[in-house]
């Protein structure tokens, strides 16, 4: 049996250049073990933080360094000419596996590029990428399929940075819609970065700022006591969802510090819920997936408030973090789908998706 090339893309230009990197690490480990050894042959292609591919070699001794800071100072990378090129082996690629997170790699432009090479790739198309990054877009799909959420509303830019009296109407609105605490985030982006939590008006107006020097959206969101749970979801037309887990931690809120830093939180698999609360949380992560046109994996956030039993969709992320020790992964492992085998059937789903006919082979 001819083994599938896959091309493995990571890094990218986004604030979670270094995530990509160890999802990748994974991933290319997990496709180099038991019978994954015999199905695929790993070909990785690092993108720079600047942009530029770098063809296999490069992008193998990222792979095993993680130091590509010490790659792209002594590349030419400076020429911005160079995005547009792609390195030797692109077109040998029967499928890809792209490992972005963040802008730029999960929100539907990476996937727009591959859609154009007309080759096979993991995870959601232009449209589900897209409604998977952009929070506002997401929460409008959400109310249409009839998901509960929390309380929302929607600001831009142009607003916060507007003439006094427009910025003054604005947080008066926000006080009156939503009350405090309530959170402040940029629309397009990944791991928390730039969300706030505040608590009277001299942080909301902090915050607005801060999360307008990121993005020309901004979402503002009632805050909500509750439990933090996730679910994972695999397949295409008809998605499965995993157990679901909890997520625990002693700080203010799930910031990016929370998130990567090694003891800040702690993951519970499985959440200790009543079966129905369960069952209803997975029914909703499908539902969601579905609503977004999602393929191939994503992870669902939901908060469960114990004292109503009232769950609430918070997100859906369709290129969750993928290290060994990620909630995705590790949702599906609780359940008796290893490491390898969950990288191989979402290879699998990515054929089926794109080229049927390639899985005869």
């Amino acid at each position: 049996m001819q083994k599938l090339k896959v091309g493995l893309l990571f890094g990218g230009c986004s604030g979670e250049h270094e995530v990509s990197i160890n999802s990748a690490i994974a991933i290319a480990q997990a496709l180099t073990t038991d019978d994954n050894q015999s199905r695929y042959e790993v070909v990785p292609f690092y993108i720079q933080k600047d942009g530029v591919w770098r063809d296999a070699a490069i992008a193998q001794k990222v792979l095993e360094s993680i130091t590509p800071s010490q790659l792209e100072t002594s590349s030419t990378s400076s020429d911005a000419n160079r995005r547009w090129q792609f390195p030797s082996g692109v077109s040998d690629i029967d499928v890809w596996f792209p490992v972005l997170h963040g802008p730029n790699g999960e929100d539907g432009t990476v996937q727009g590029l591959l859609t154009l090479m007309q080759v096979p790739f993991v995870g959601s198309g232009v449209l589900g990428a897209a409604l998977g990054m952009d929070k506002i877009a997401m929460k409008q799909i959400f109310a249409q399929a009839g998901l509960p959420q929390v309380q929302y509303m929607a600001v831009t830019r142009s607003q916060i940075w507007s003439d006094p009296c427009i910025y003054t109407q604005l947080c008066d609105q926000i006080e009156a819609t939503l009350g405090y605490p309530c959170f402040i985030k940029p629309a397009n982006l990944g791991s928390s970065v730039g969300i706030s939590k505040v608590r009277n008006r001299s942080q909301l107006e902090a915050a607005l700022d801060s999360a307008a020097t990121y993005d020309r959206r901004i979402i503002v969101e009632s805050g909500v006591v509750a439990r933090e749970v996730e679910c994972a979801v695999l397949g295409n037309d008809q998605p499965k969802a995993s157990t679901v887990g909890e997520i625990t931690y002693q700080s203010d809120f799930y910031d990016y510090e929370t998130k990567y830093t090694v003891g800040k939180a702690d993951w519970i698999i499985p959440a200790a819920l009543p079966a129905a609360i369960i069952e209803q949380i997975q029914d909703m992560a499908i539902r969601a997936f579905v609503a977004i046109d999602g393929a191939g994996l994503a992870r669902v956030d939901f908060f469960y408030v114990e004292s109503t039993q009232e769950i609430l969709i918070n997100e859906v992320n369709t290129l969750p973090g993928f290290t060994a020790t990620s909630m995705y992964p590790q949702l599906w492992g609780a359940v008796g789908v290893s490491f390898a085998e969950l990288v191989h059937q979402l290879i699998q789903f990515a054929i089926a998706r794109h080229s049927p006919s390639i899985l005869e082979h």
